[in-house]
C-alpha cells in the first residue's frame, strides 16, 4: 500500500504481530522471479497461466487470493503469484513476467510511462476499494489531548513524541523505507518539529499502535485504509491541510493532505488482448473495503493460509462472484 498522488505511492506491508502469513517479502525484481508461462491465454478462450503480482501487503493479498482461488477452481487456470514490489512490478508488463497488478494505488506516474508511453498495461478498472492514508493517533490520545488531531497543533506536543532515533525532535512512525510517501516533504513545508522514523514494516507499525494504546505510550504514525487492523483498534486520524486538485503535484512542495484514492488495477495489454477468461475476472472483479479487511483479517489476524482465507469468502459470496464471471 504506499501512497500516492501524482504517480508516488502509498505505504503498506501488512501484518500483525504475530506472524502474518504474507508472500510478499519484497524483494524480487523481475527477472529474478518464477516465470511460470509468459502469458494467461493462447487467444482463443482458454485460460492458461496467469502471472499475478503479489505486493507486500495484506490487503493486496486478500485481493489477489481471491482471485486466485476463483481462477482456479472456476476458470481451470493456472496461477503463479509472484512477491514484487510495488514499482518493480510494474516492469513485468513489458517481459511478460506480470499479467496483473490487482490492488494498485495511483502512480500515475507509472501509468503514464507503462500505459501512455510504452503502451504495454492498460487499465483494468476500479477494485471497488477506497483507499486513505494519513497520520494517526490511538483513540487515547486523541481522547487526552483531542486538538492533537489539528497538525497546527502537532508542535504543542512533539515533545511528547520524541525518542532514541528522532533526534531530539518528535517522531513520525513510517513503515518500510521503500514505501513511496510525502511525509518527509510534510514535515518539512508544515516547519513541524519532527522525523521520519521508518519502523520497517507494517507488522511493526500496529504493533507500535497496540503498544501506544495498552501502555498509553505517545506515537505519530503513517497508515491507511482499507486495513483490517482499524476494526480491532479504531485509530483516529490527524487533520493536515486540506488536499485541493493539484497540491501535490511537486513531491517537494507538497503541503496538503493526501488525497482519497480510488484503488484500481492494472493488466498487461497481452492479457487484455489474450481472450482469457481470467481476464475478464479481473477485469469485473470488485468489492468493498469491508469485503478486503474481513478476508485480510482472516490471513493476518486469524492464521488462515490465503487460499484457505479465499476459499471460506467465496463460498460465503457466491452472488458477488457470479458477477465477476464471463457470461455464459
Amino acid at each position: 500500500m504506499a501512497v500516492t498522488r501524482n504517480g508516488r505511492v502509498r505505504a503498506a506491508a501488512l501484518a500483525t504481530g504475530a506472524g502474518l502469513l504474507l508472500t510478499a517479502c519484497g524483494g524480487a525484481k523481475v527477472g529474478e522471479v518464477q516465470t511460470g508461462a509468459s502469458s494467461a491465454a493462447s487467444g482463443q478462450g482458454g485460460c492458461g497461466t496467469v502471472n499475478l503480482a503479489i505486493n507486500p501487503w495484506v490487503g493486496y493479498e486478500a485481493n489477489a487470493a481471491v482471485i486466485a482461488h476463483v481462477a482456479e477452481k472456476q476458470l481451470g487456470c493456472t496461477v503463479v503469484k509472484k512477491d514484487l514490489k510495488e514499482e518493480v512490478a510494474w516492469q513485468g508488463f513489458g517481459t511478460g513476467e506480470v499479467d496483473a497488478i490487482v490492488e494498485n494505488w495511483a502512480h500515475d506516474d507509472l501509468k503514464k510511462k507503462y500505459i501512455d508511453e510504452q503502451k504495454v498495461a492498460v487499465n483494468a478498472g476500479p477494485t471497488g476499494n477506497k483507499g486513505v492514508i494519513g497520520w494517526y493517533v490511538a483513540p487515547w490520545m486523541a481522547k487526552k489531548y483531542p486538538d492533537i488531531t489539528d497538525w497546527k497543533n502537532l508542535n504543542k506536543y512533539a515533545s511528547l513524541f520524541k525518542t532514541s532515533e528522532s533526534d531530539g525532535k518528535g517522531q513520525l512512525l513510517d513503515g518500510d523505507p521503500s514505501f513511496v510517501t510525502n511525509d518527509g516533504a510534510l514535515v518539512k513545508n508544515l516547519k513541524l518539529d519532527y522525523k521520519v522514523v521508518y519502523a520497517g514494516s507494517e507488522t511493526a507499525l500496529i504493533t507500535a499502535f497496540r503498544q501506544s494504546e495498552k501502555q498509553q505510550k505517545p506515537v505519530l504514525g503513517y497508515f491507511y485504509e482499507p486495513q483490517w487492523f482499524l476494526s480491532e483498534l479504531r485509530l483516529v486520524k490527524v487533520n493536515l491541510p486540506a488536499w485541493t486538485e493539484g497540491c501535490d503535484a511537486d513531491p517537494e512542495k507538497v503541503a496538503c493532505d493526501y488525497p482519497p484514492y480510488e484503488l484500481d488495477k492494472i493488466v498487461s495489454k497481452k492479457f487484455a488482448d489474450s481472450g482469457s477468461p481470467a481476464y475478464t475476472l479481473v477485469k469485473n472483479f470488485t468489492w468493498t473495503n469491508d469485503d478486503q479487511n474481513l478476508v485480510a483479517k482472516y490471513i493476518a489476524e486469524d492464521k488462515m493460509k490465503p487460499e484457505e482465507a479465499a476459499a471460506k469468502w467465496v463460498a460465503d459470496n457466491p452472488d458477488k462472484v457470479k458477477a465477476w464471471l464471463p457470461a455464459g
